[in-house]
């Protein structure tokens, strides 16, 4: 499945949601400069979350440039009706999609049609959704997104419950399924997601806010390949 050649030992994506949109094609090419390779999309309609936030539009603006540089778009539809949507992101150039099992009717259906589209992906649940219910959704996805925030806006504060839900997640899913996490992440808890067992980091504000990006997001890939490192030791010492 493409997602095992896109993931390193631990990968921070950059969440676009975050990012300065007047700027945004000077600020993914700065980060791909600094070895960005899968960016974070968010997709709200207002309905299962309450914001409208990107589409089809902003992401057809993006996806050649990170394509040129063999890098991927990773869209996380926070809809209702993820069927809709599908289609559409994939035309635009996403690499995989995300849906939520709280808006899926049909979890297999939509992970059929994702396939079909030629796309990874992948199931998100929310911080008020149990963890088993992502787990029964999650047969055949690339990887599994546990919410660290209620999903809808960016730069809320990440919620410490998550590294126990991350952590069974991890202890319950398939060697080959990915584990994501989203919402919350900086420089003070990176490590330890990554420890809990998350190897697809999300974060945005802790990225798009500083001034200087590339330093922030080489911050971050730094801090989370050194707790996976640390682990590796404390295993084989």
């Amino acid at each position: 499945m493409p997602w095992h050649n896109w993931v390193r030992d631990v990968e921070i994506e950059p969440s676009l949601y975050a990012a300065d949109f007047s700027i945004l094609g000077t600020q993914v090419e700065r980060l791909l400069d600094a070895g960005a390779r899968v960016f974070h999309f968010d997709v709200g309609d207002g309905r299962f979350v309450e914001p409208v936030t990107m589409g089809p539009i902003v992401l057809r603006s993006i996806a050649d440039a990170i394509h040129a540089r063999g890098a991927h778009v990773d869209c996380h539809l926070m809809v209702v009706e993820p069927e809709r949507q599908i289609p559409q992101l994939a035309a635009a150039g996403g690499d995989s999609v995300t849906f939520h099992v709280e808006a899926a009717a049909d979890p297999a259906g939509a992970i059929a049609l994702a396939r079909e589209h030629g796309l990874g992906v992948g199931v998100a649940f929310r911080p008020d959704t149990e963890v088993e219910r992502a787990i029964e959704a999650a047969a055949g996805v690339d990887f599994v997104l546990c919410m660290s925030i209620h999903p809808g806006y960016s730069g809320q504060r990440f919620m410490p419950s998550s590294l126990e839900r991350l952590a069974r997640l991890r202890a319950a899913l398939p060697d080959e399924t990915l584990v994501q996490v989203d919402g919350g992440i900086d420089s003070s808890n990176v490590g330890d997601v990554a420890a809990a067992g998350a190897h697809l980091v999300v974060s945005g504000s802790a990225i798009f806010e500083p001034p200087d990006i590339v330093r922030a997001y080489v911050r971050l890939c730094e801090l989370a390949e050194g707790a996976i490192g640390e682990g590796v030791s404390e295993a084989t010492g």
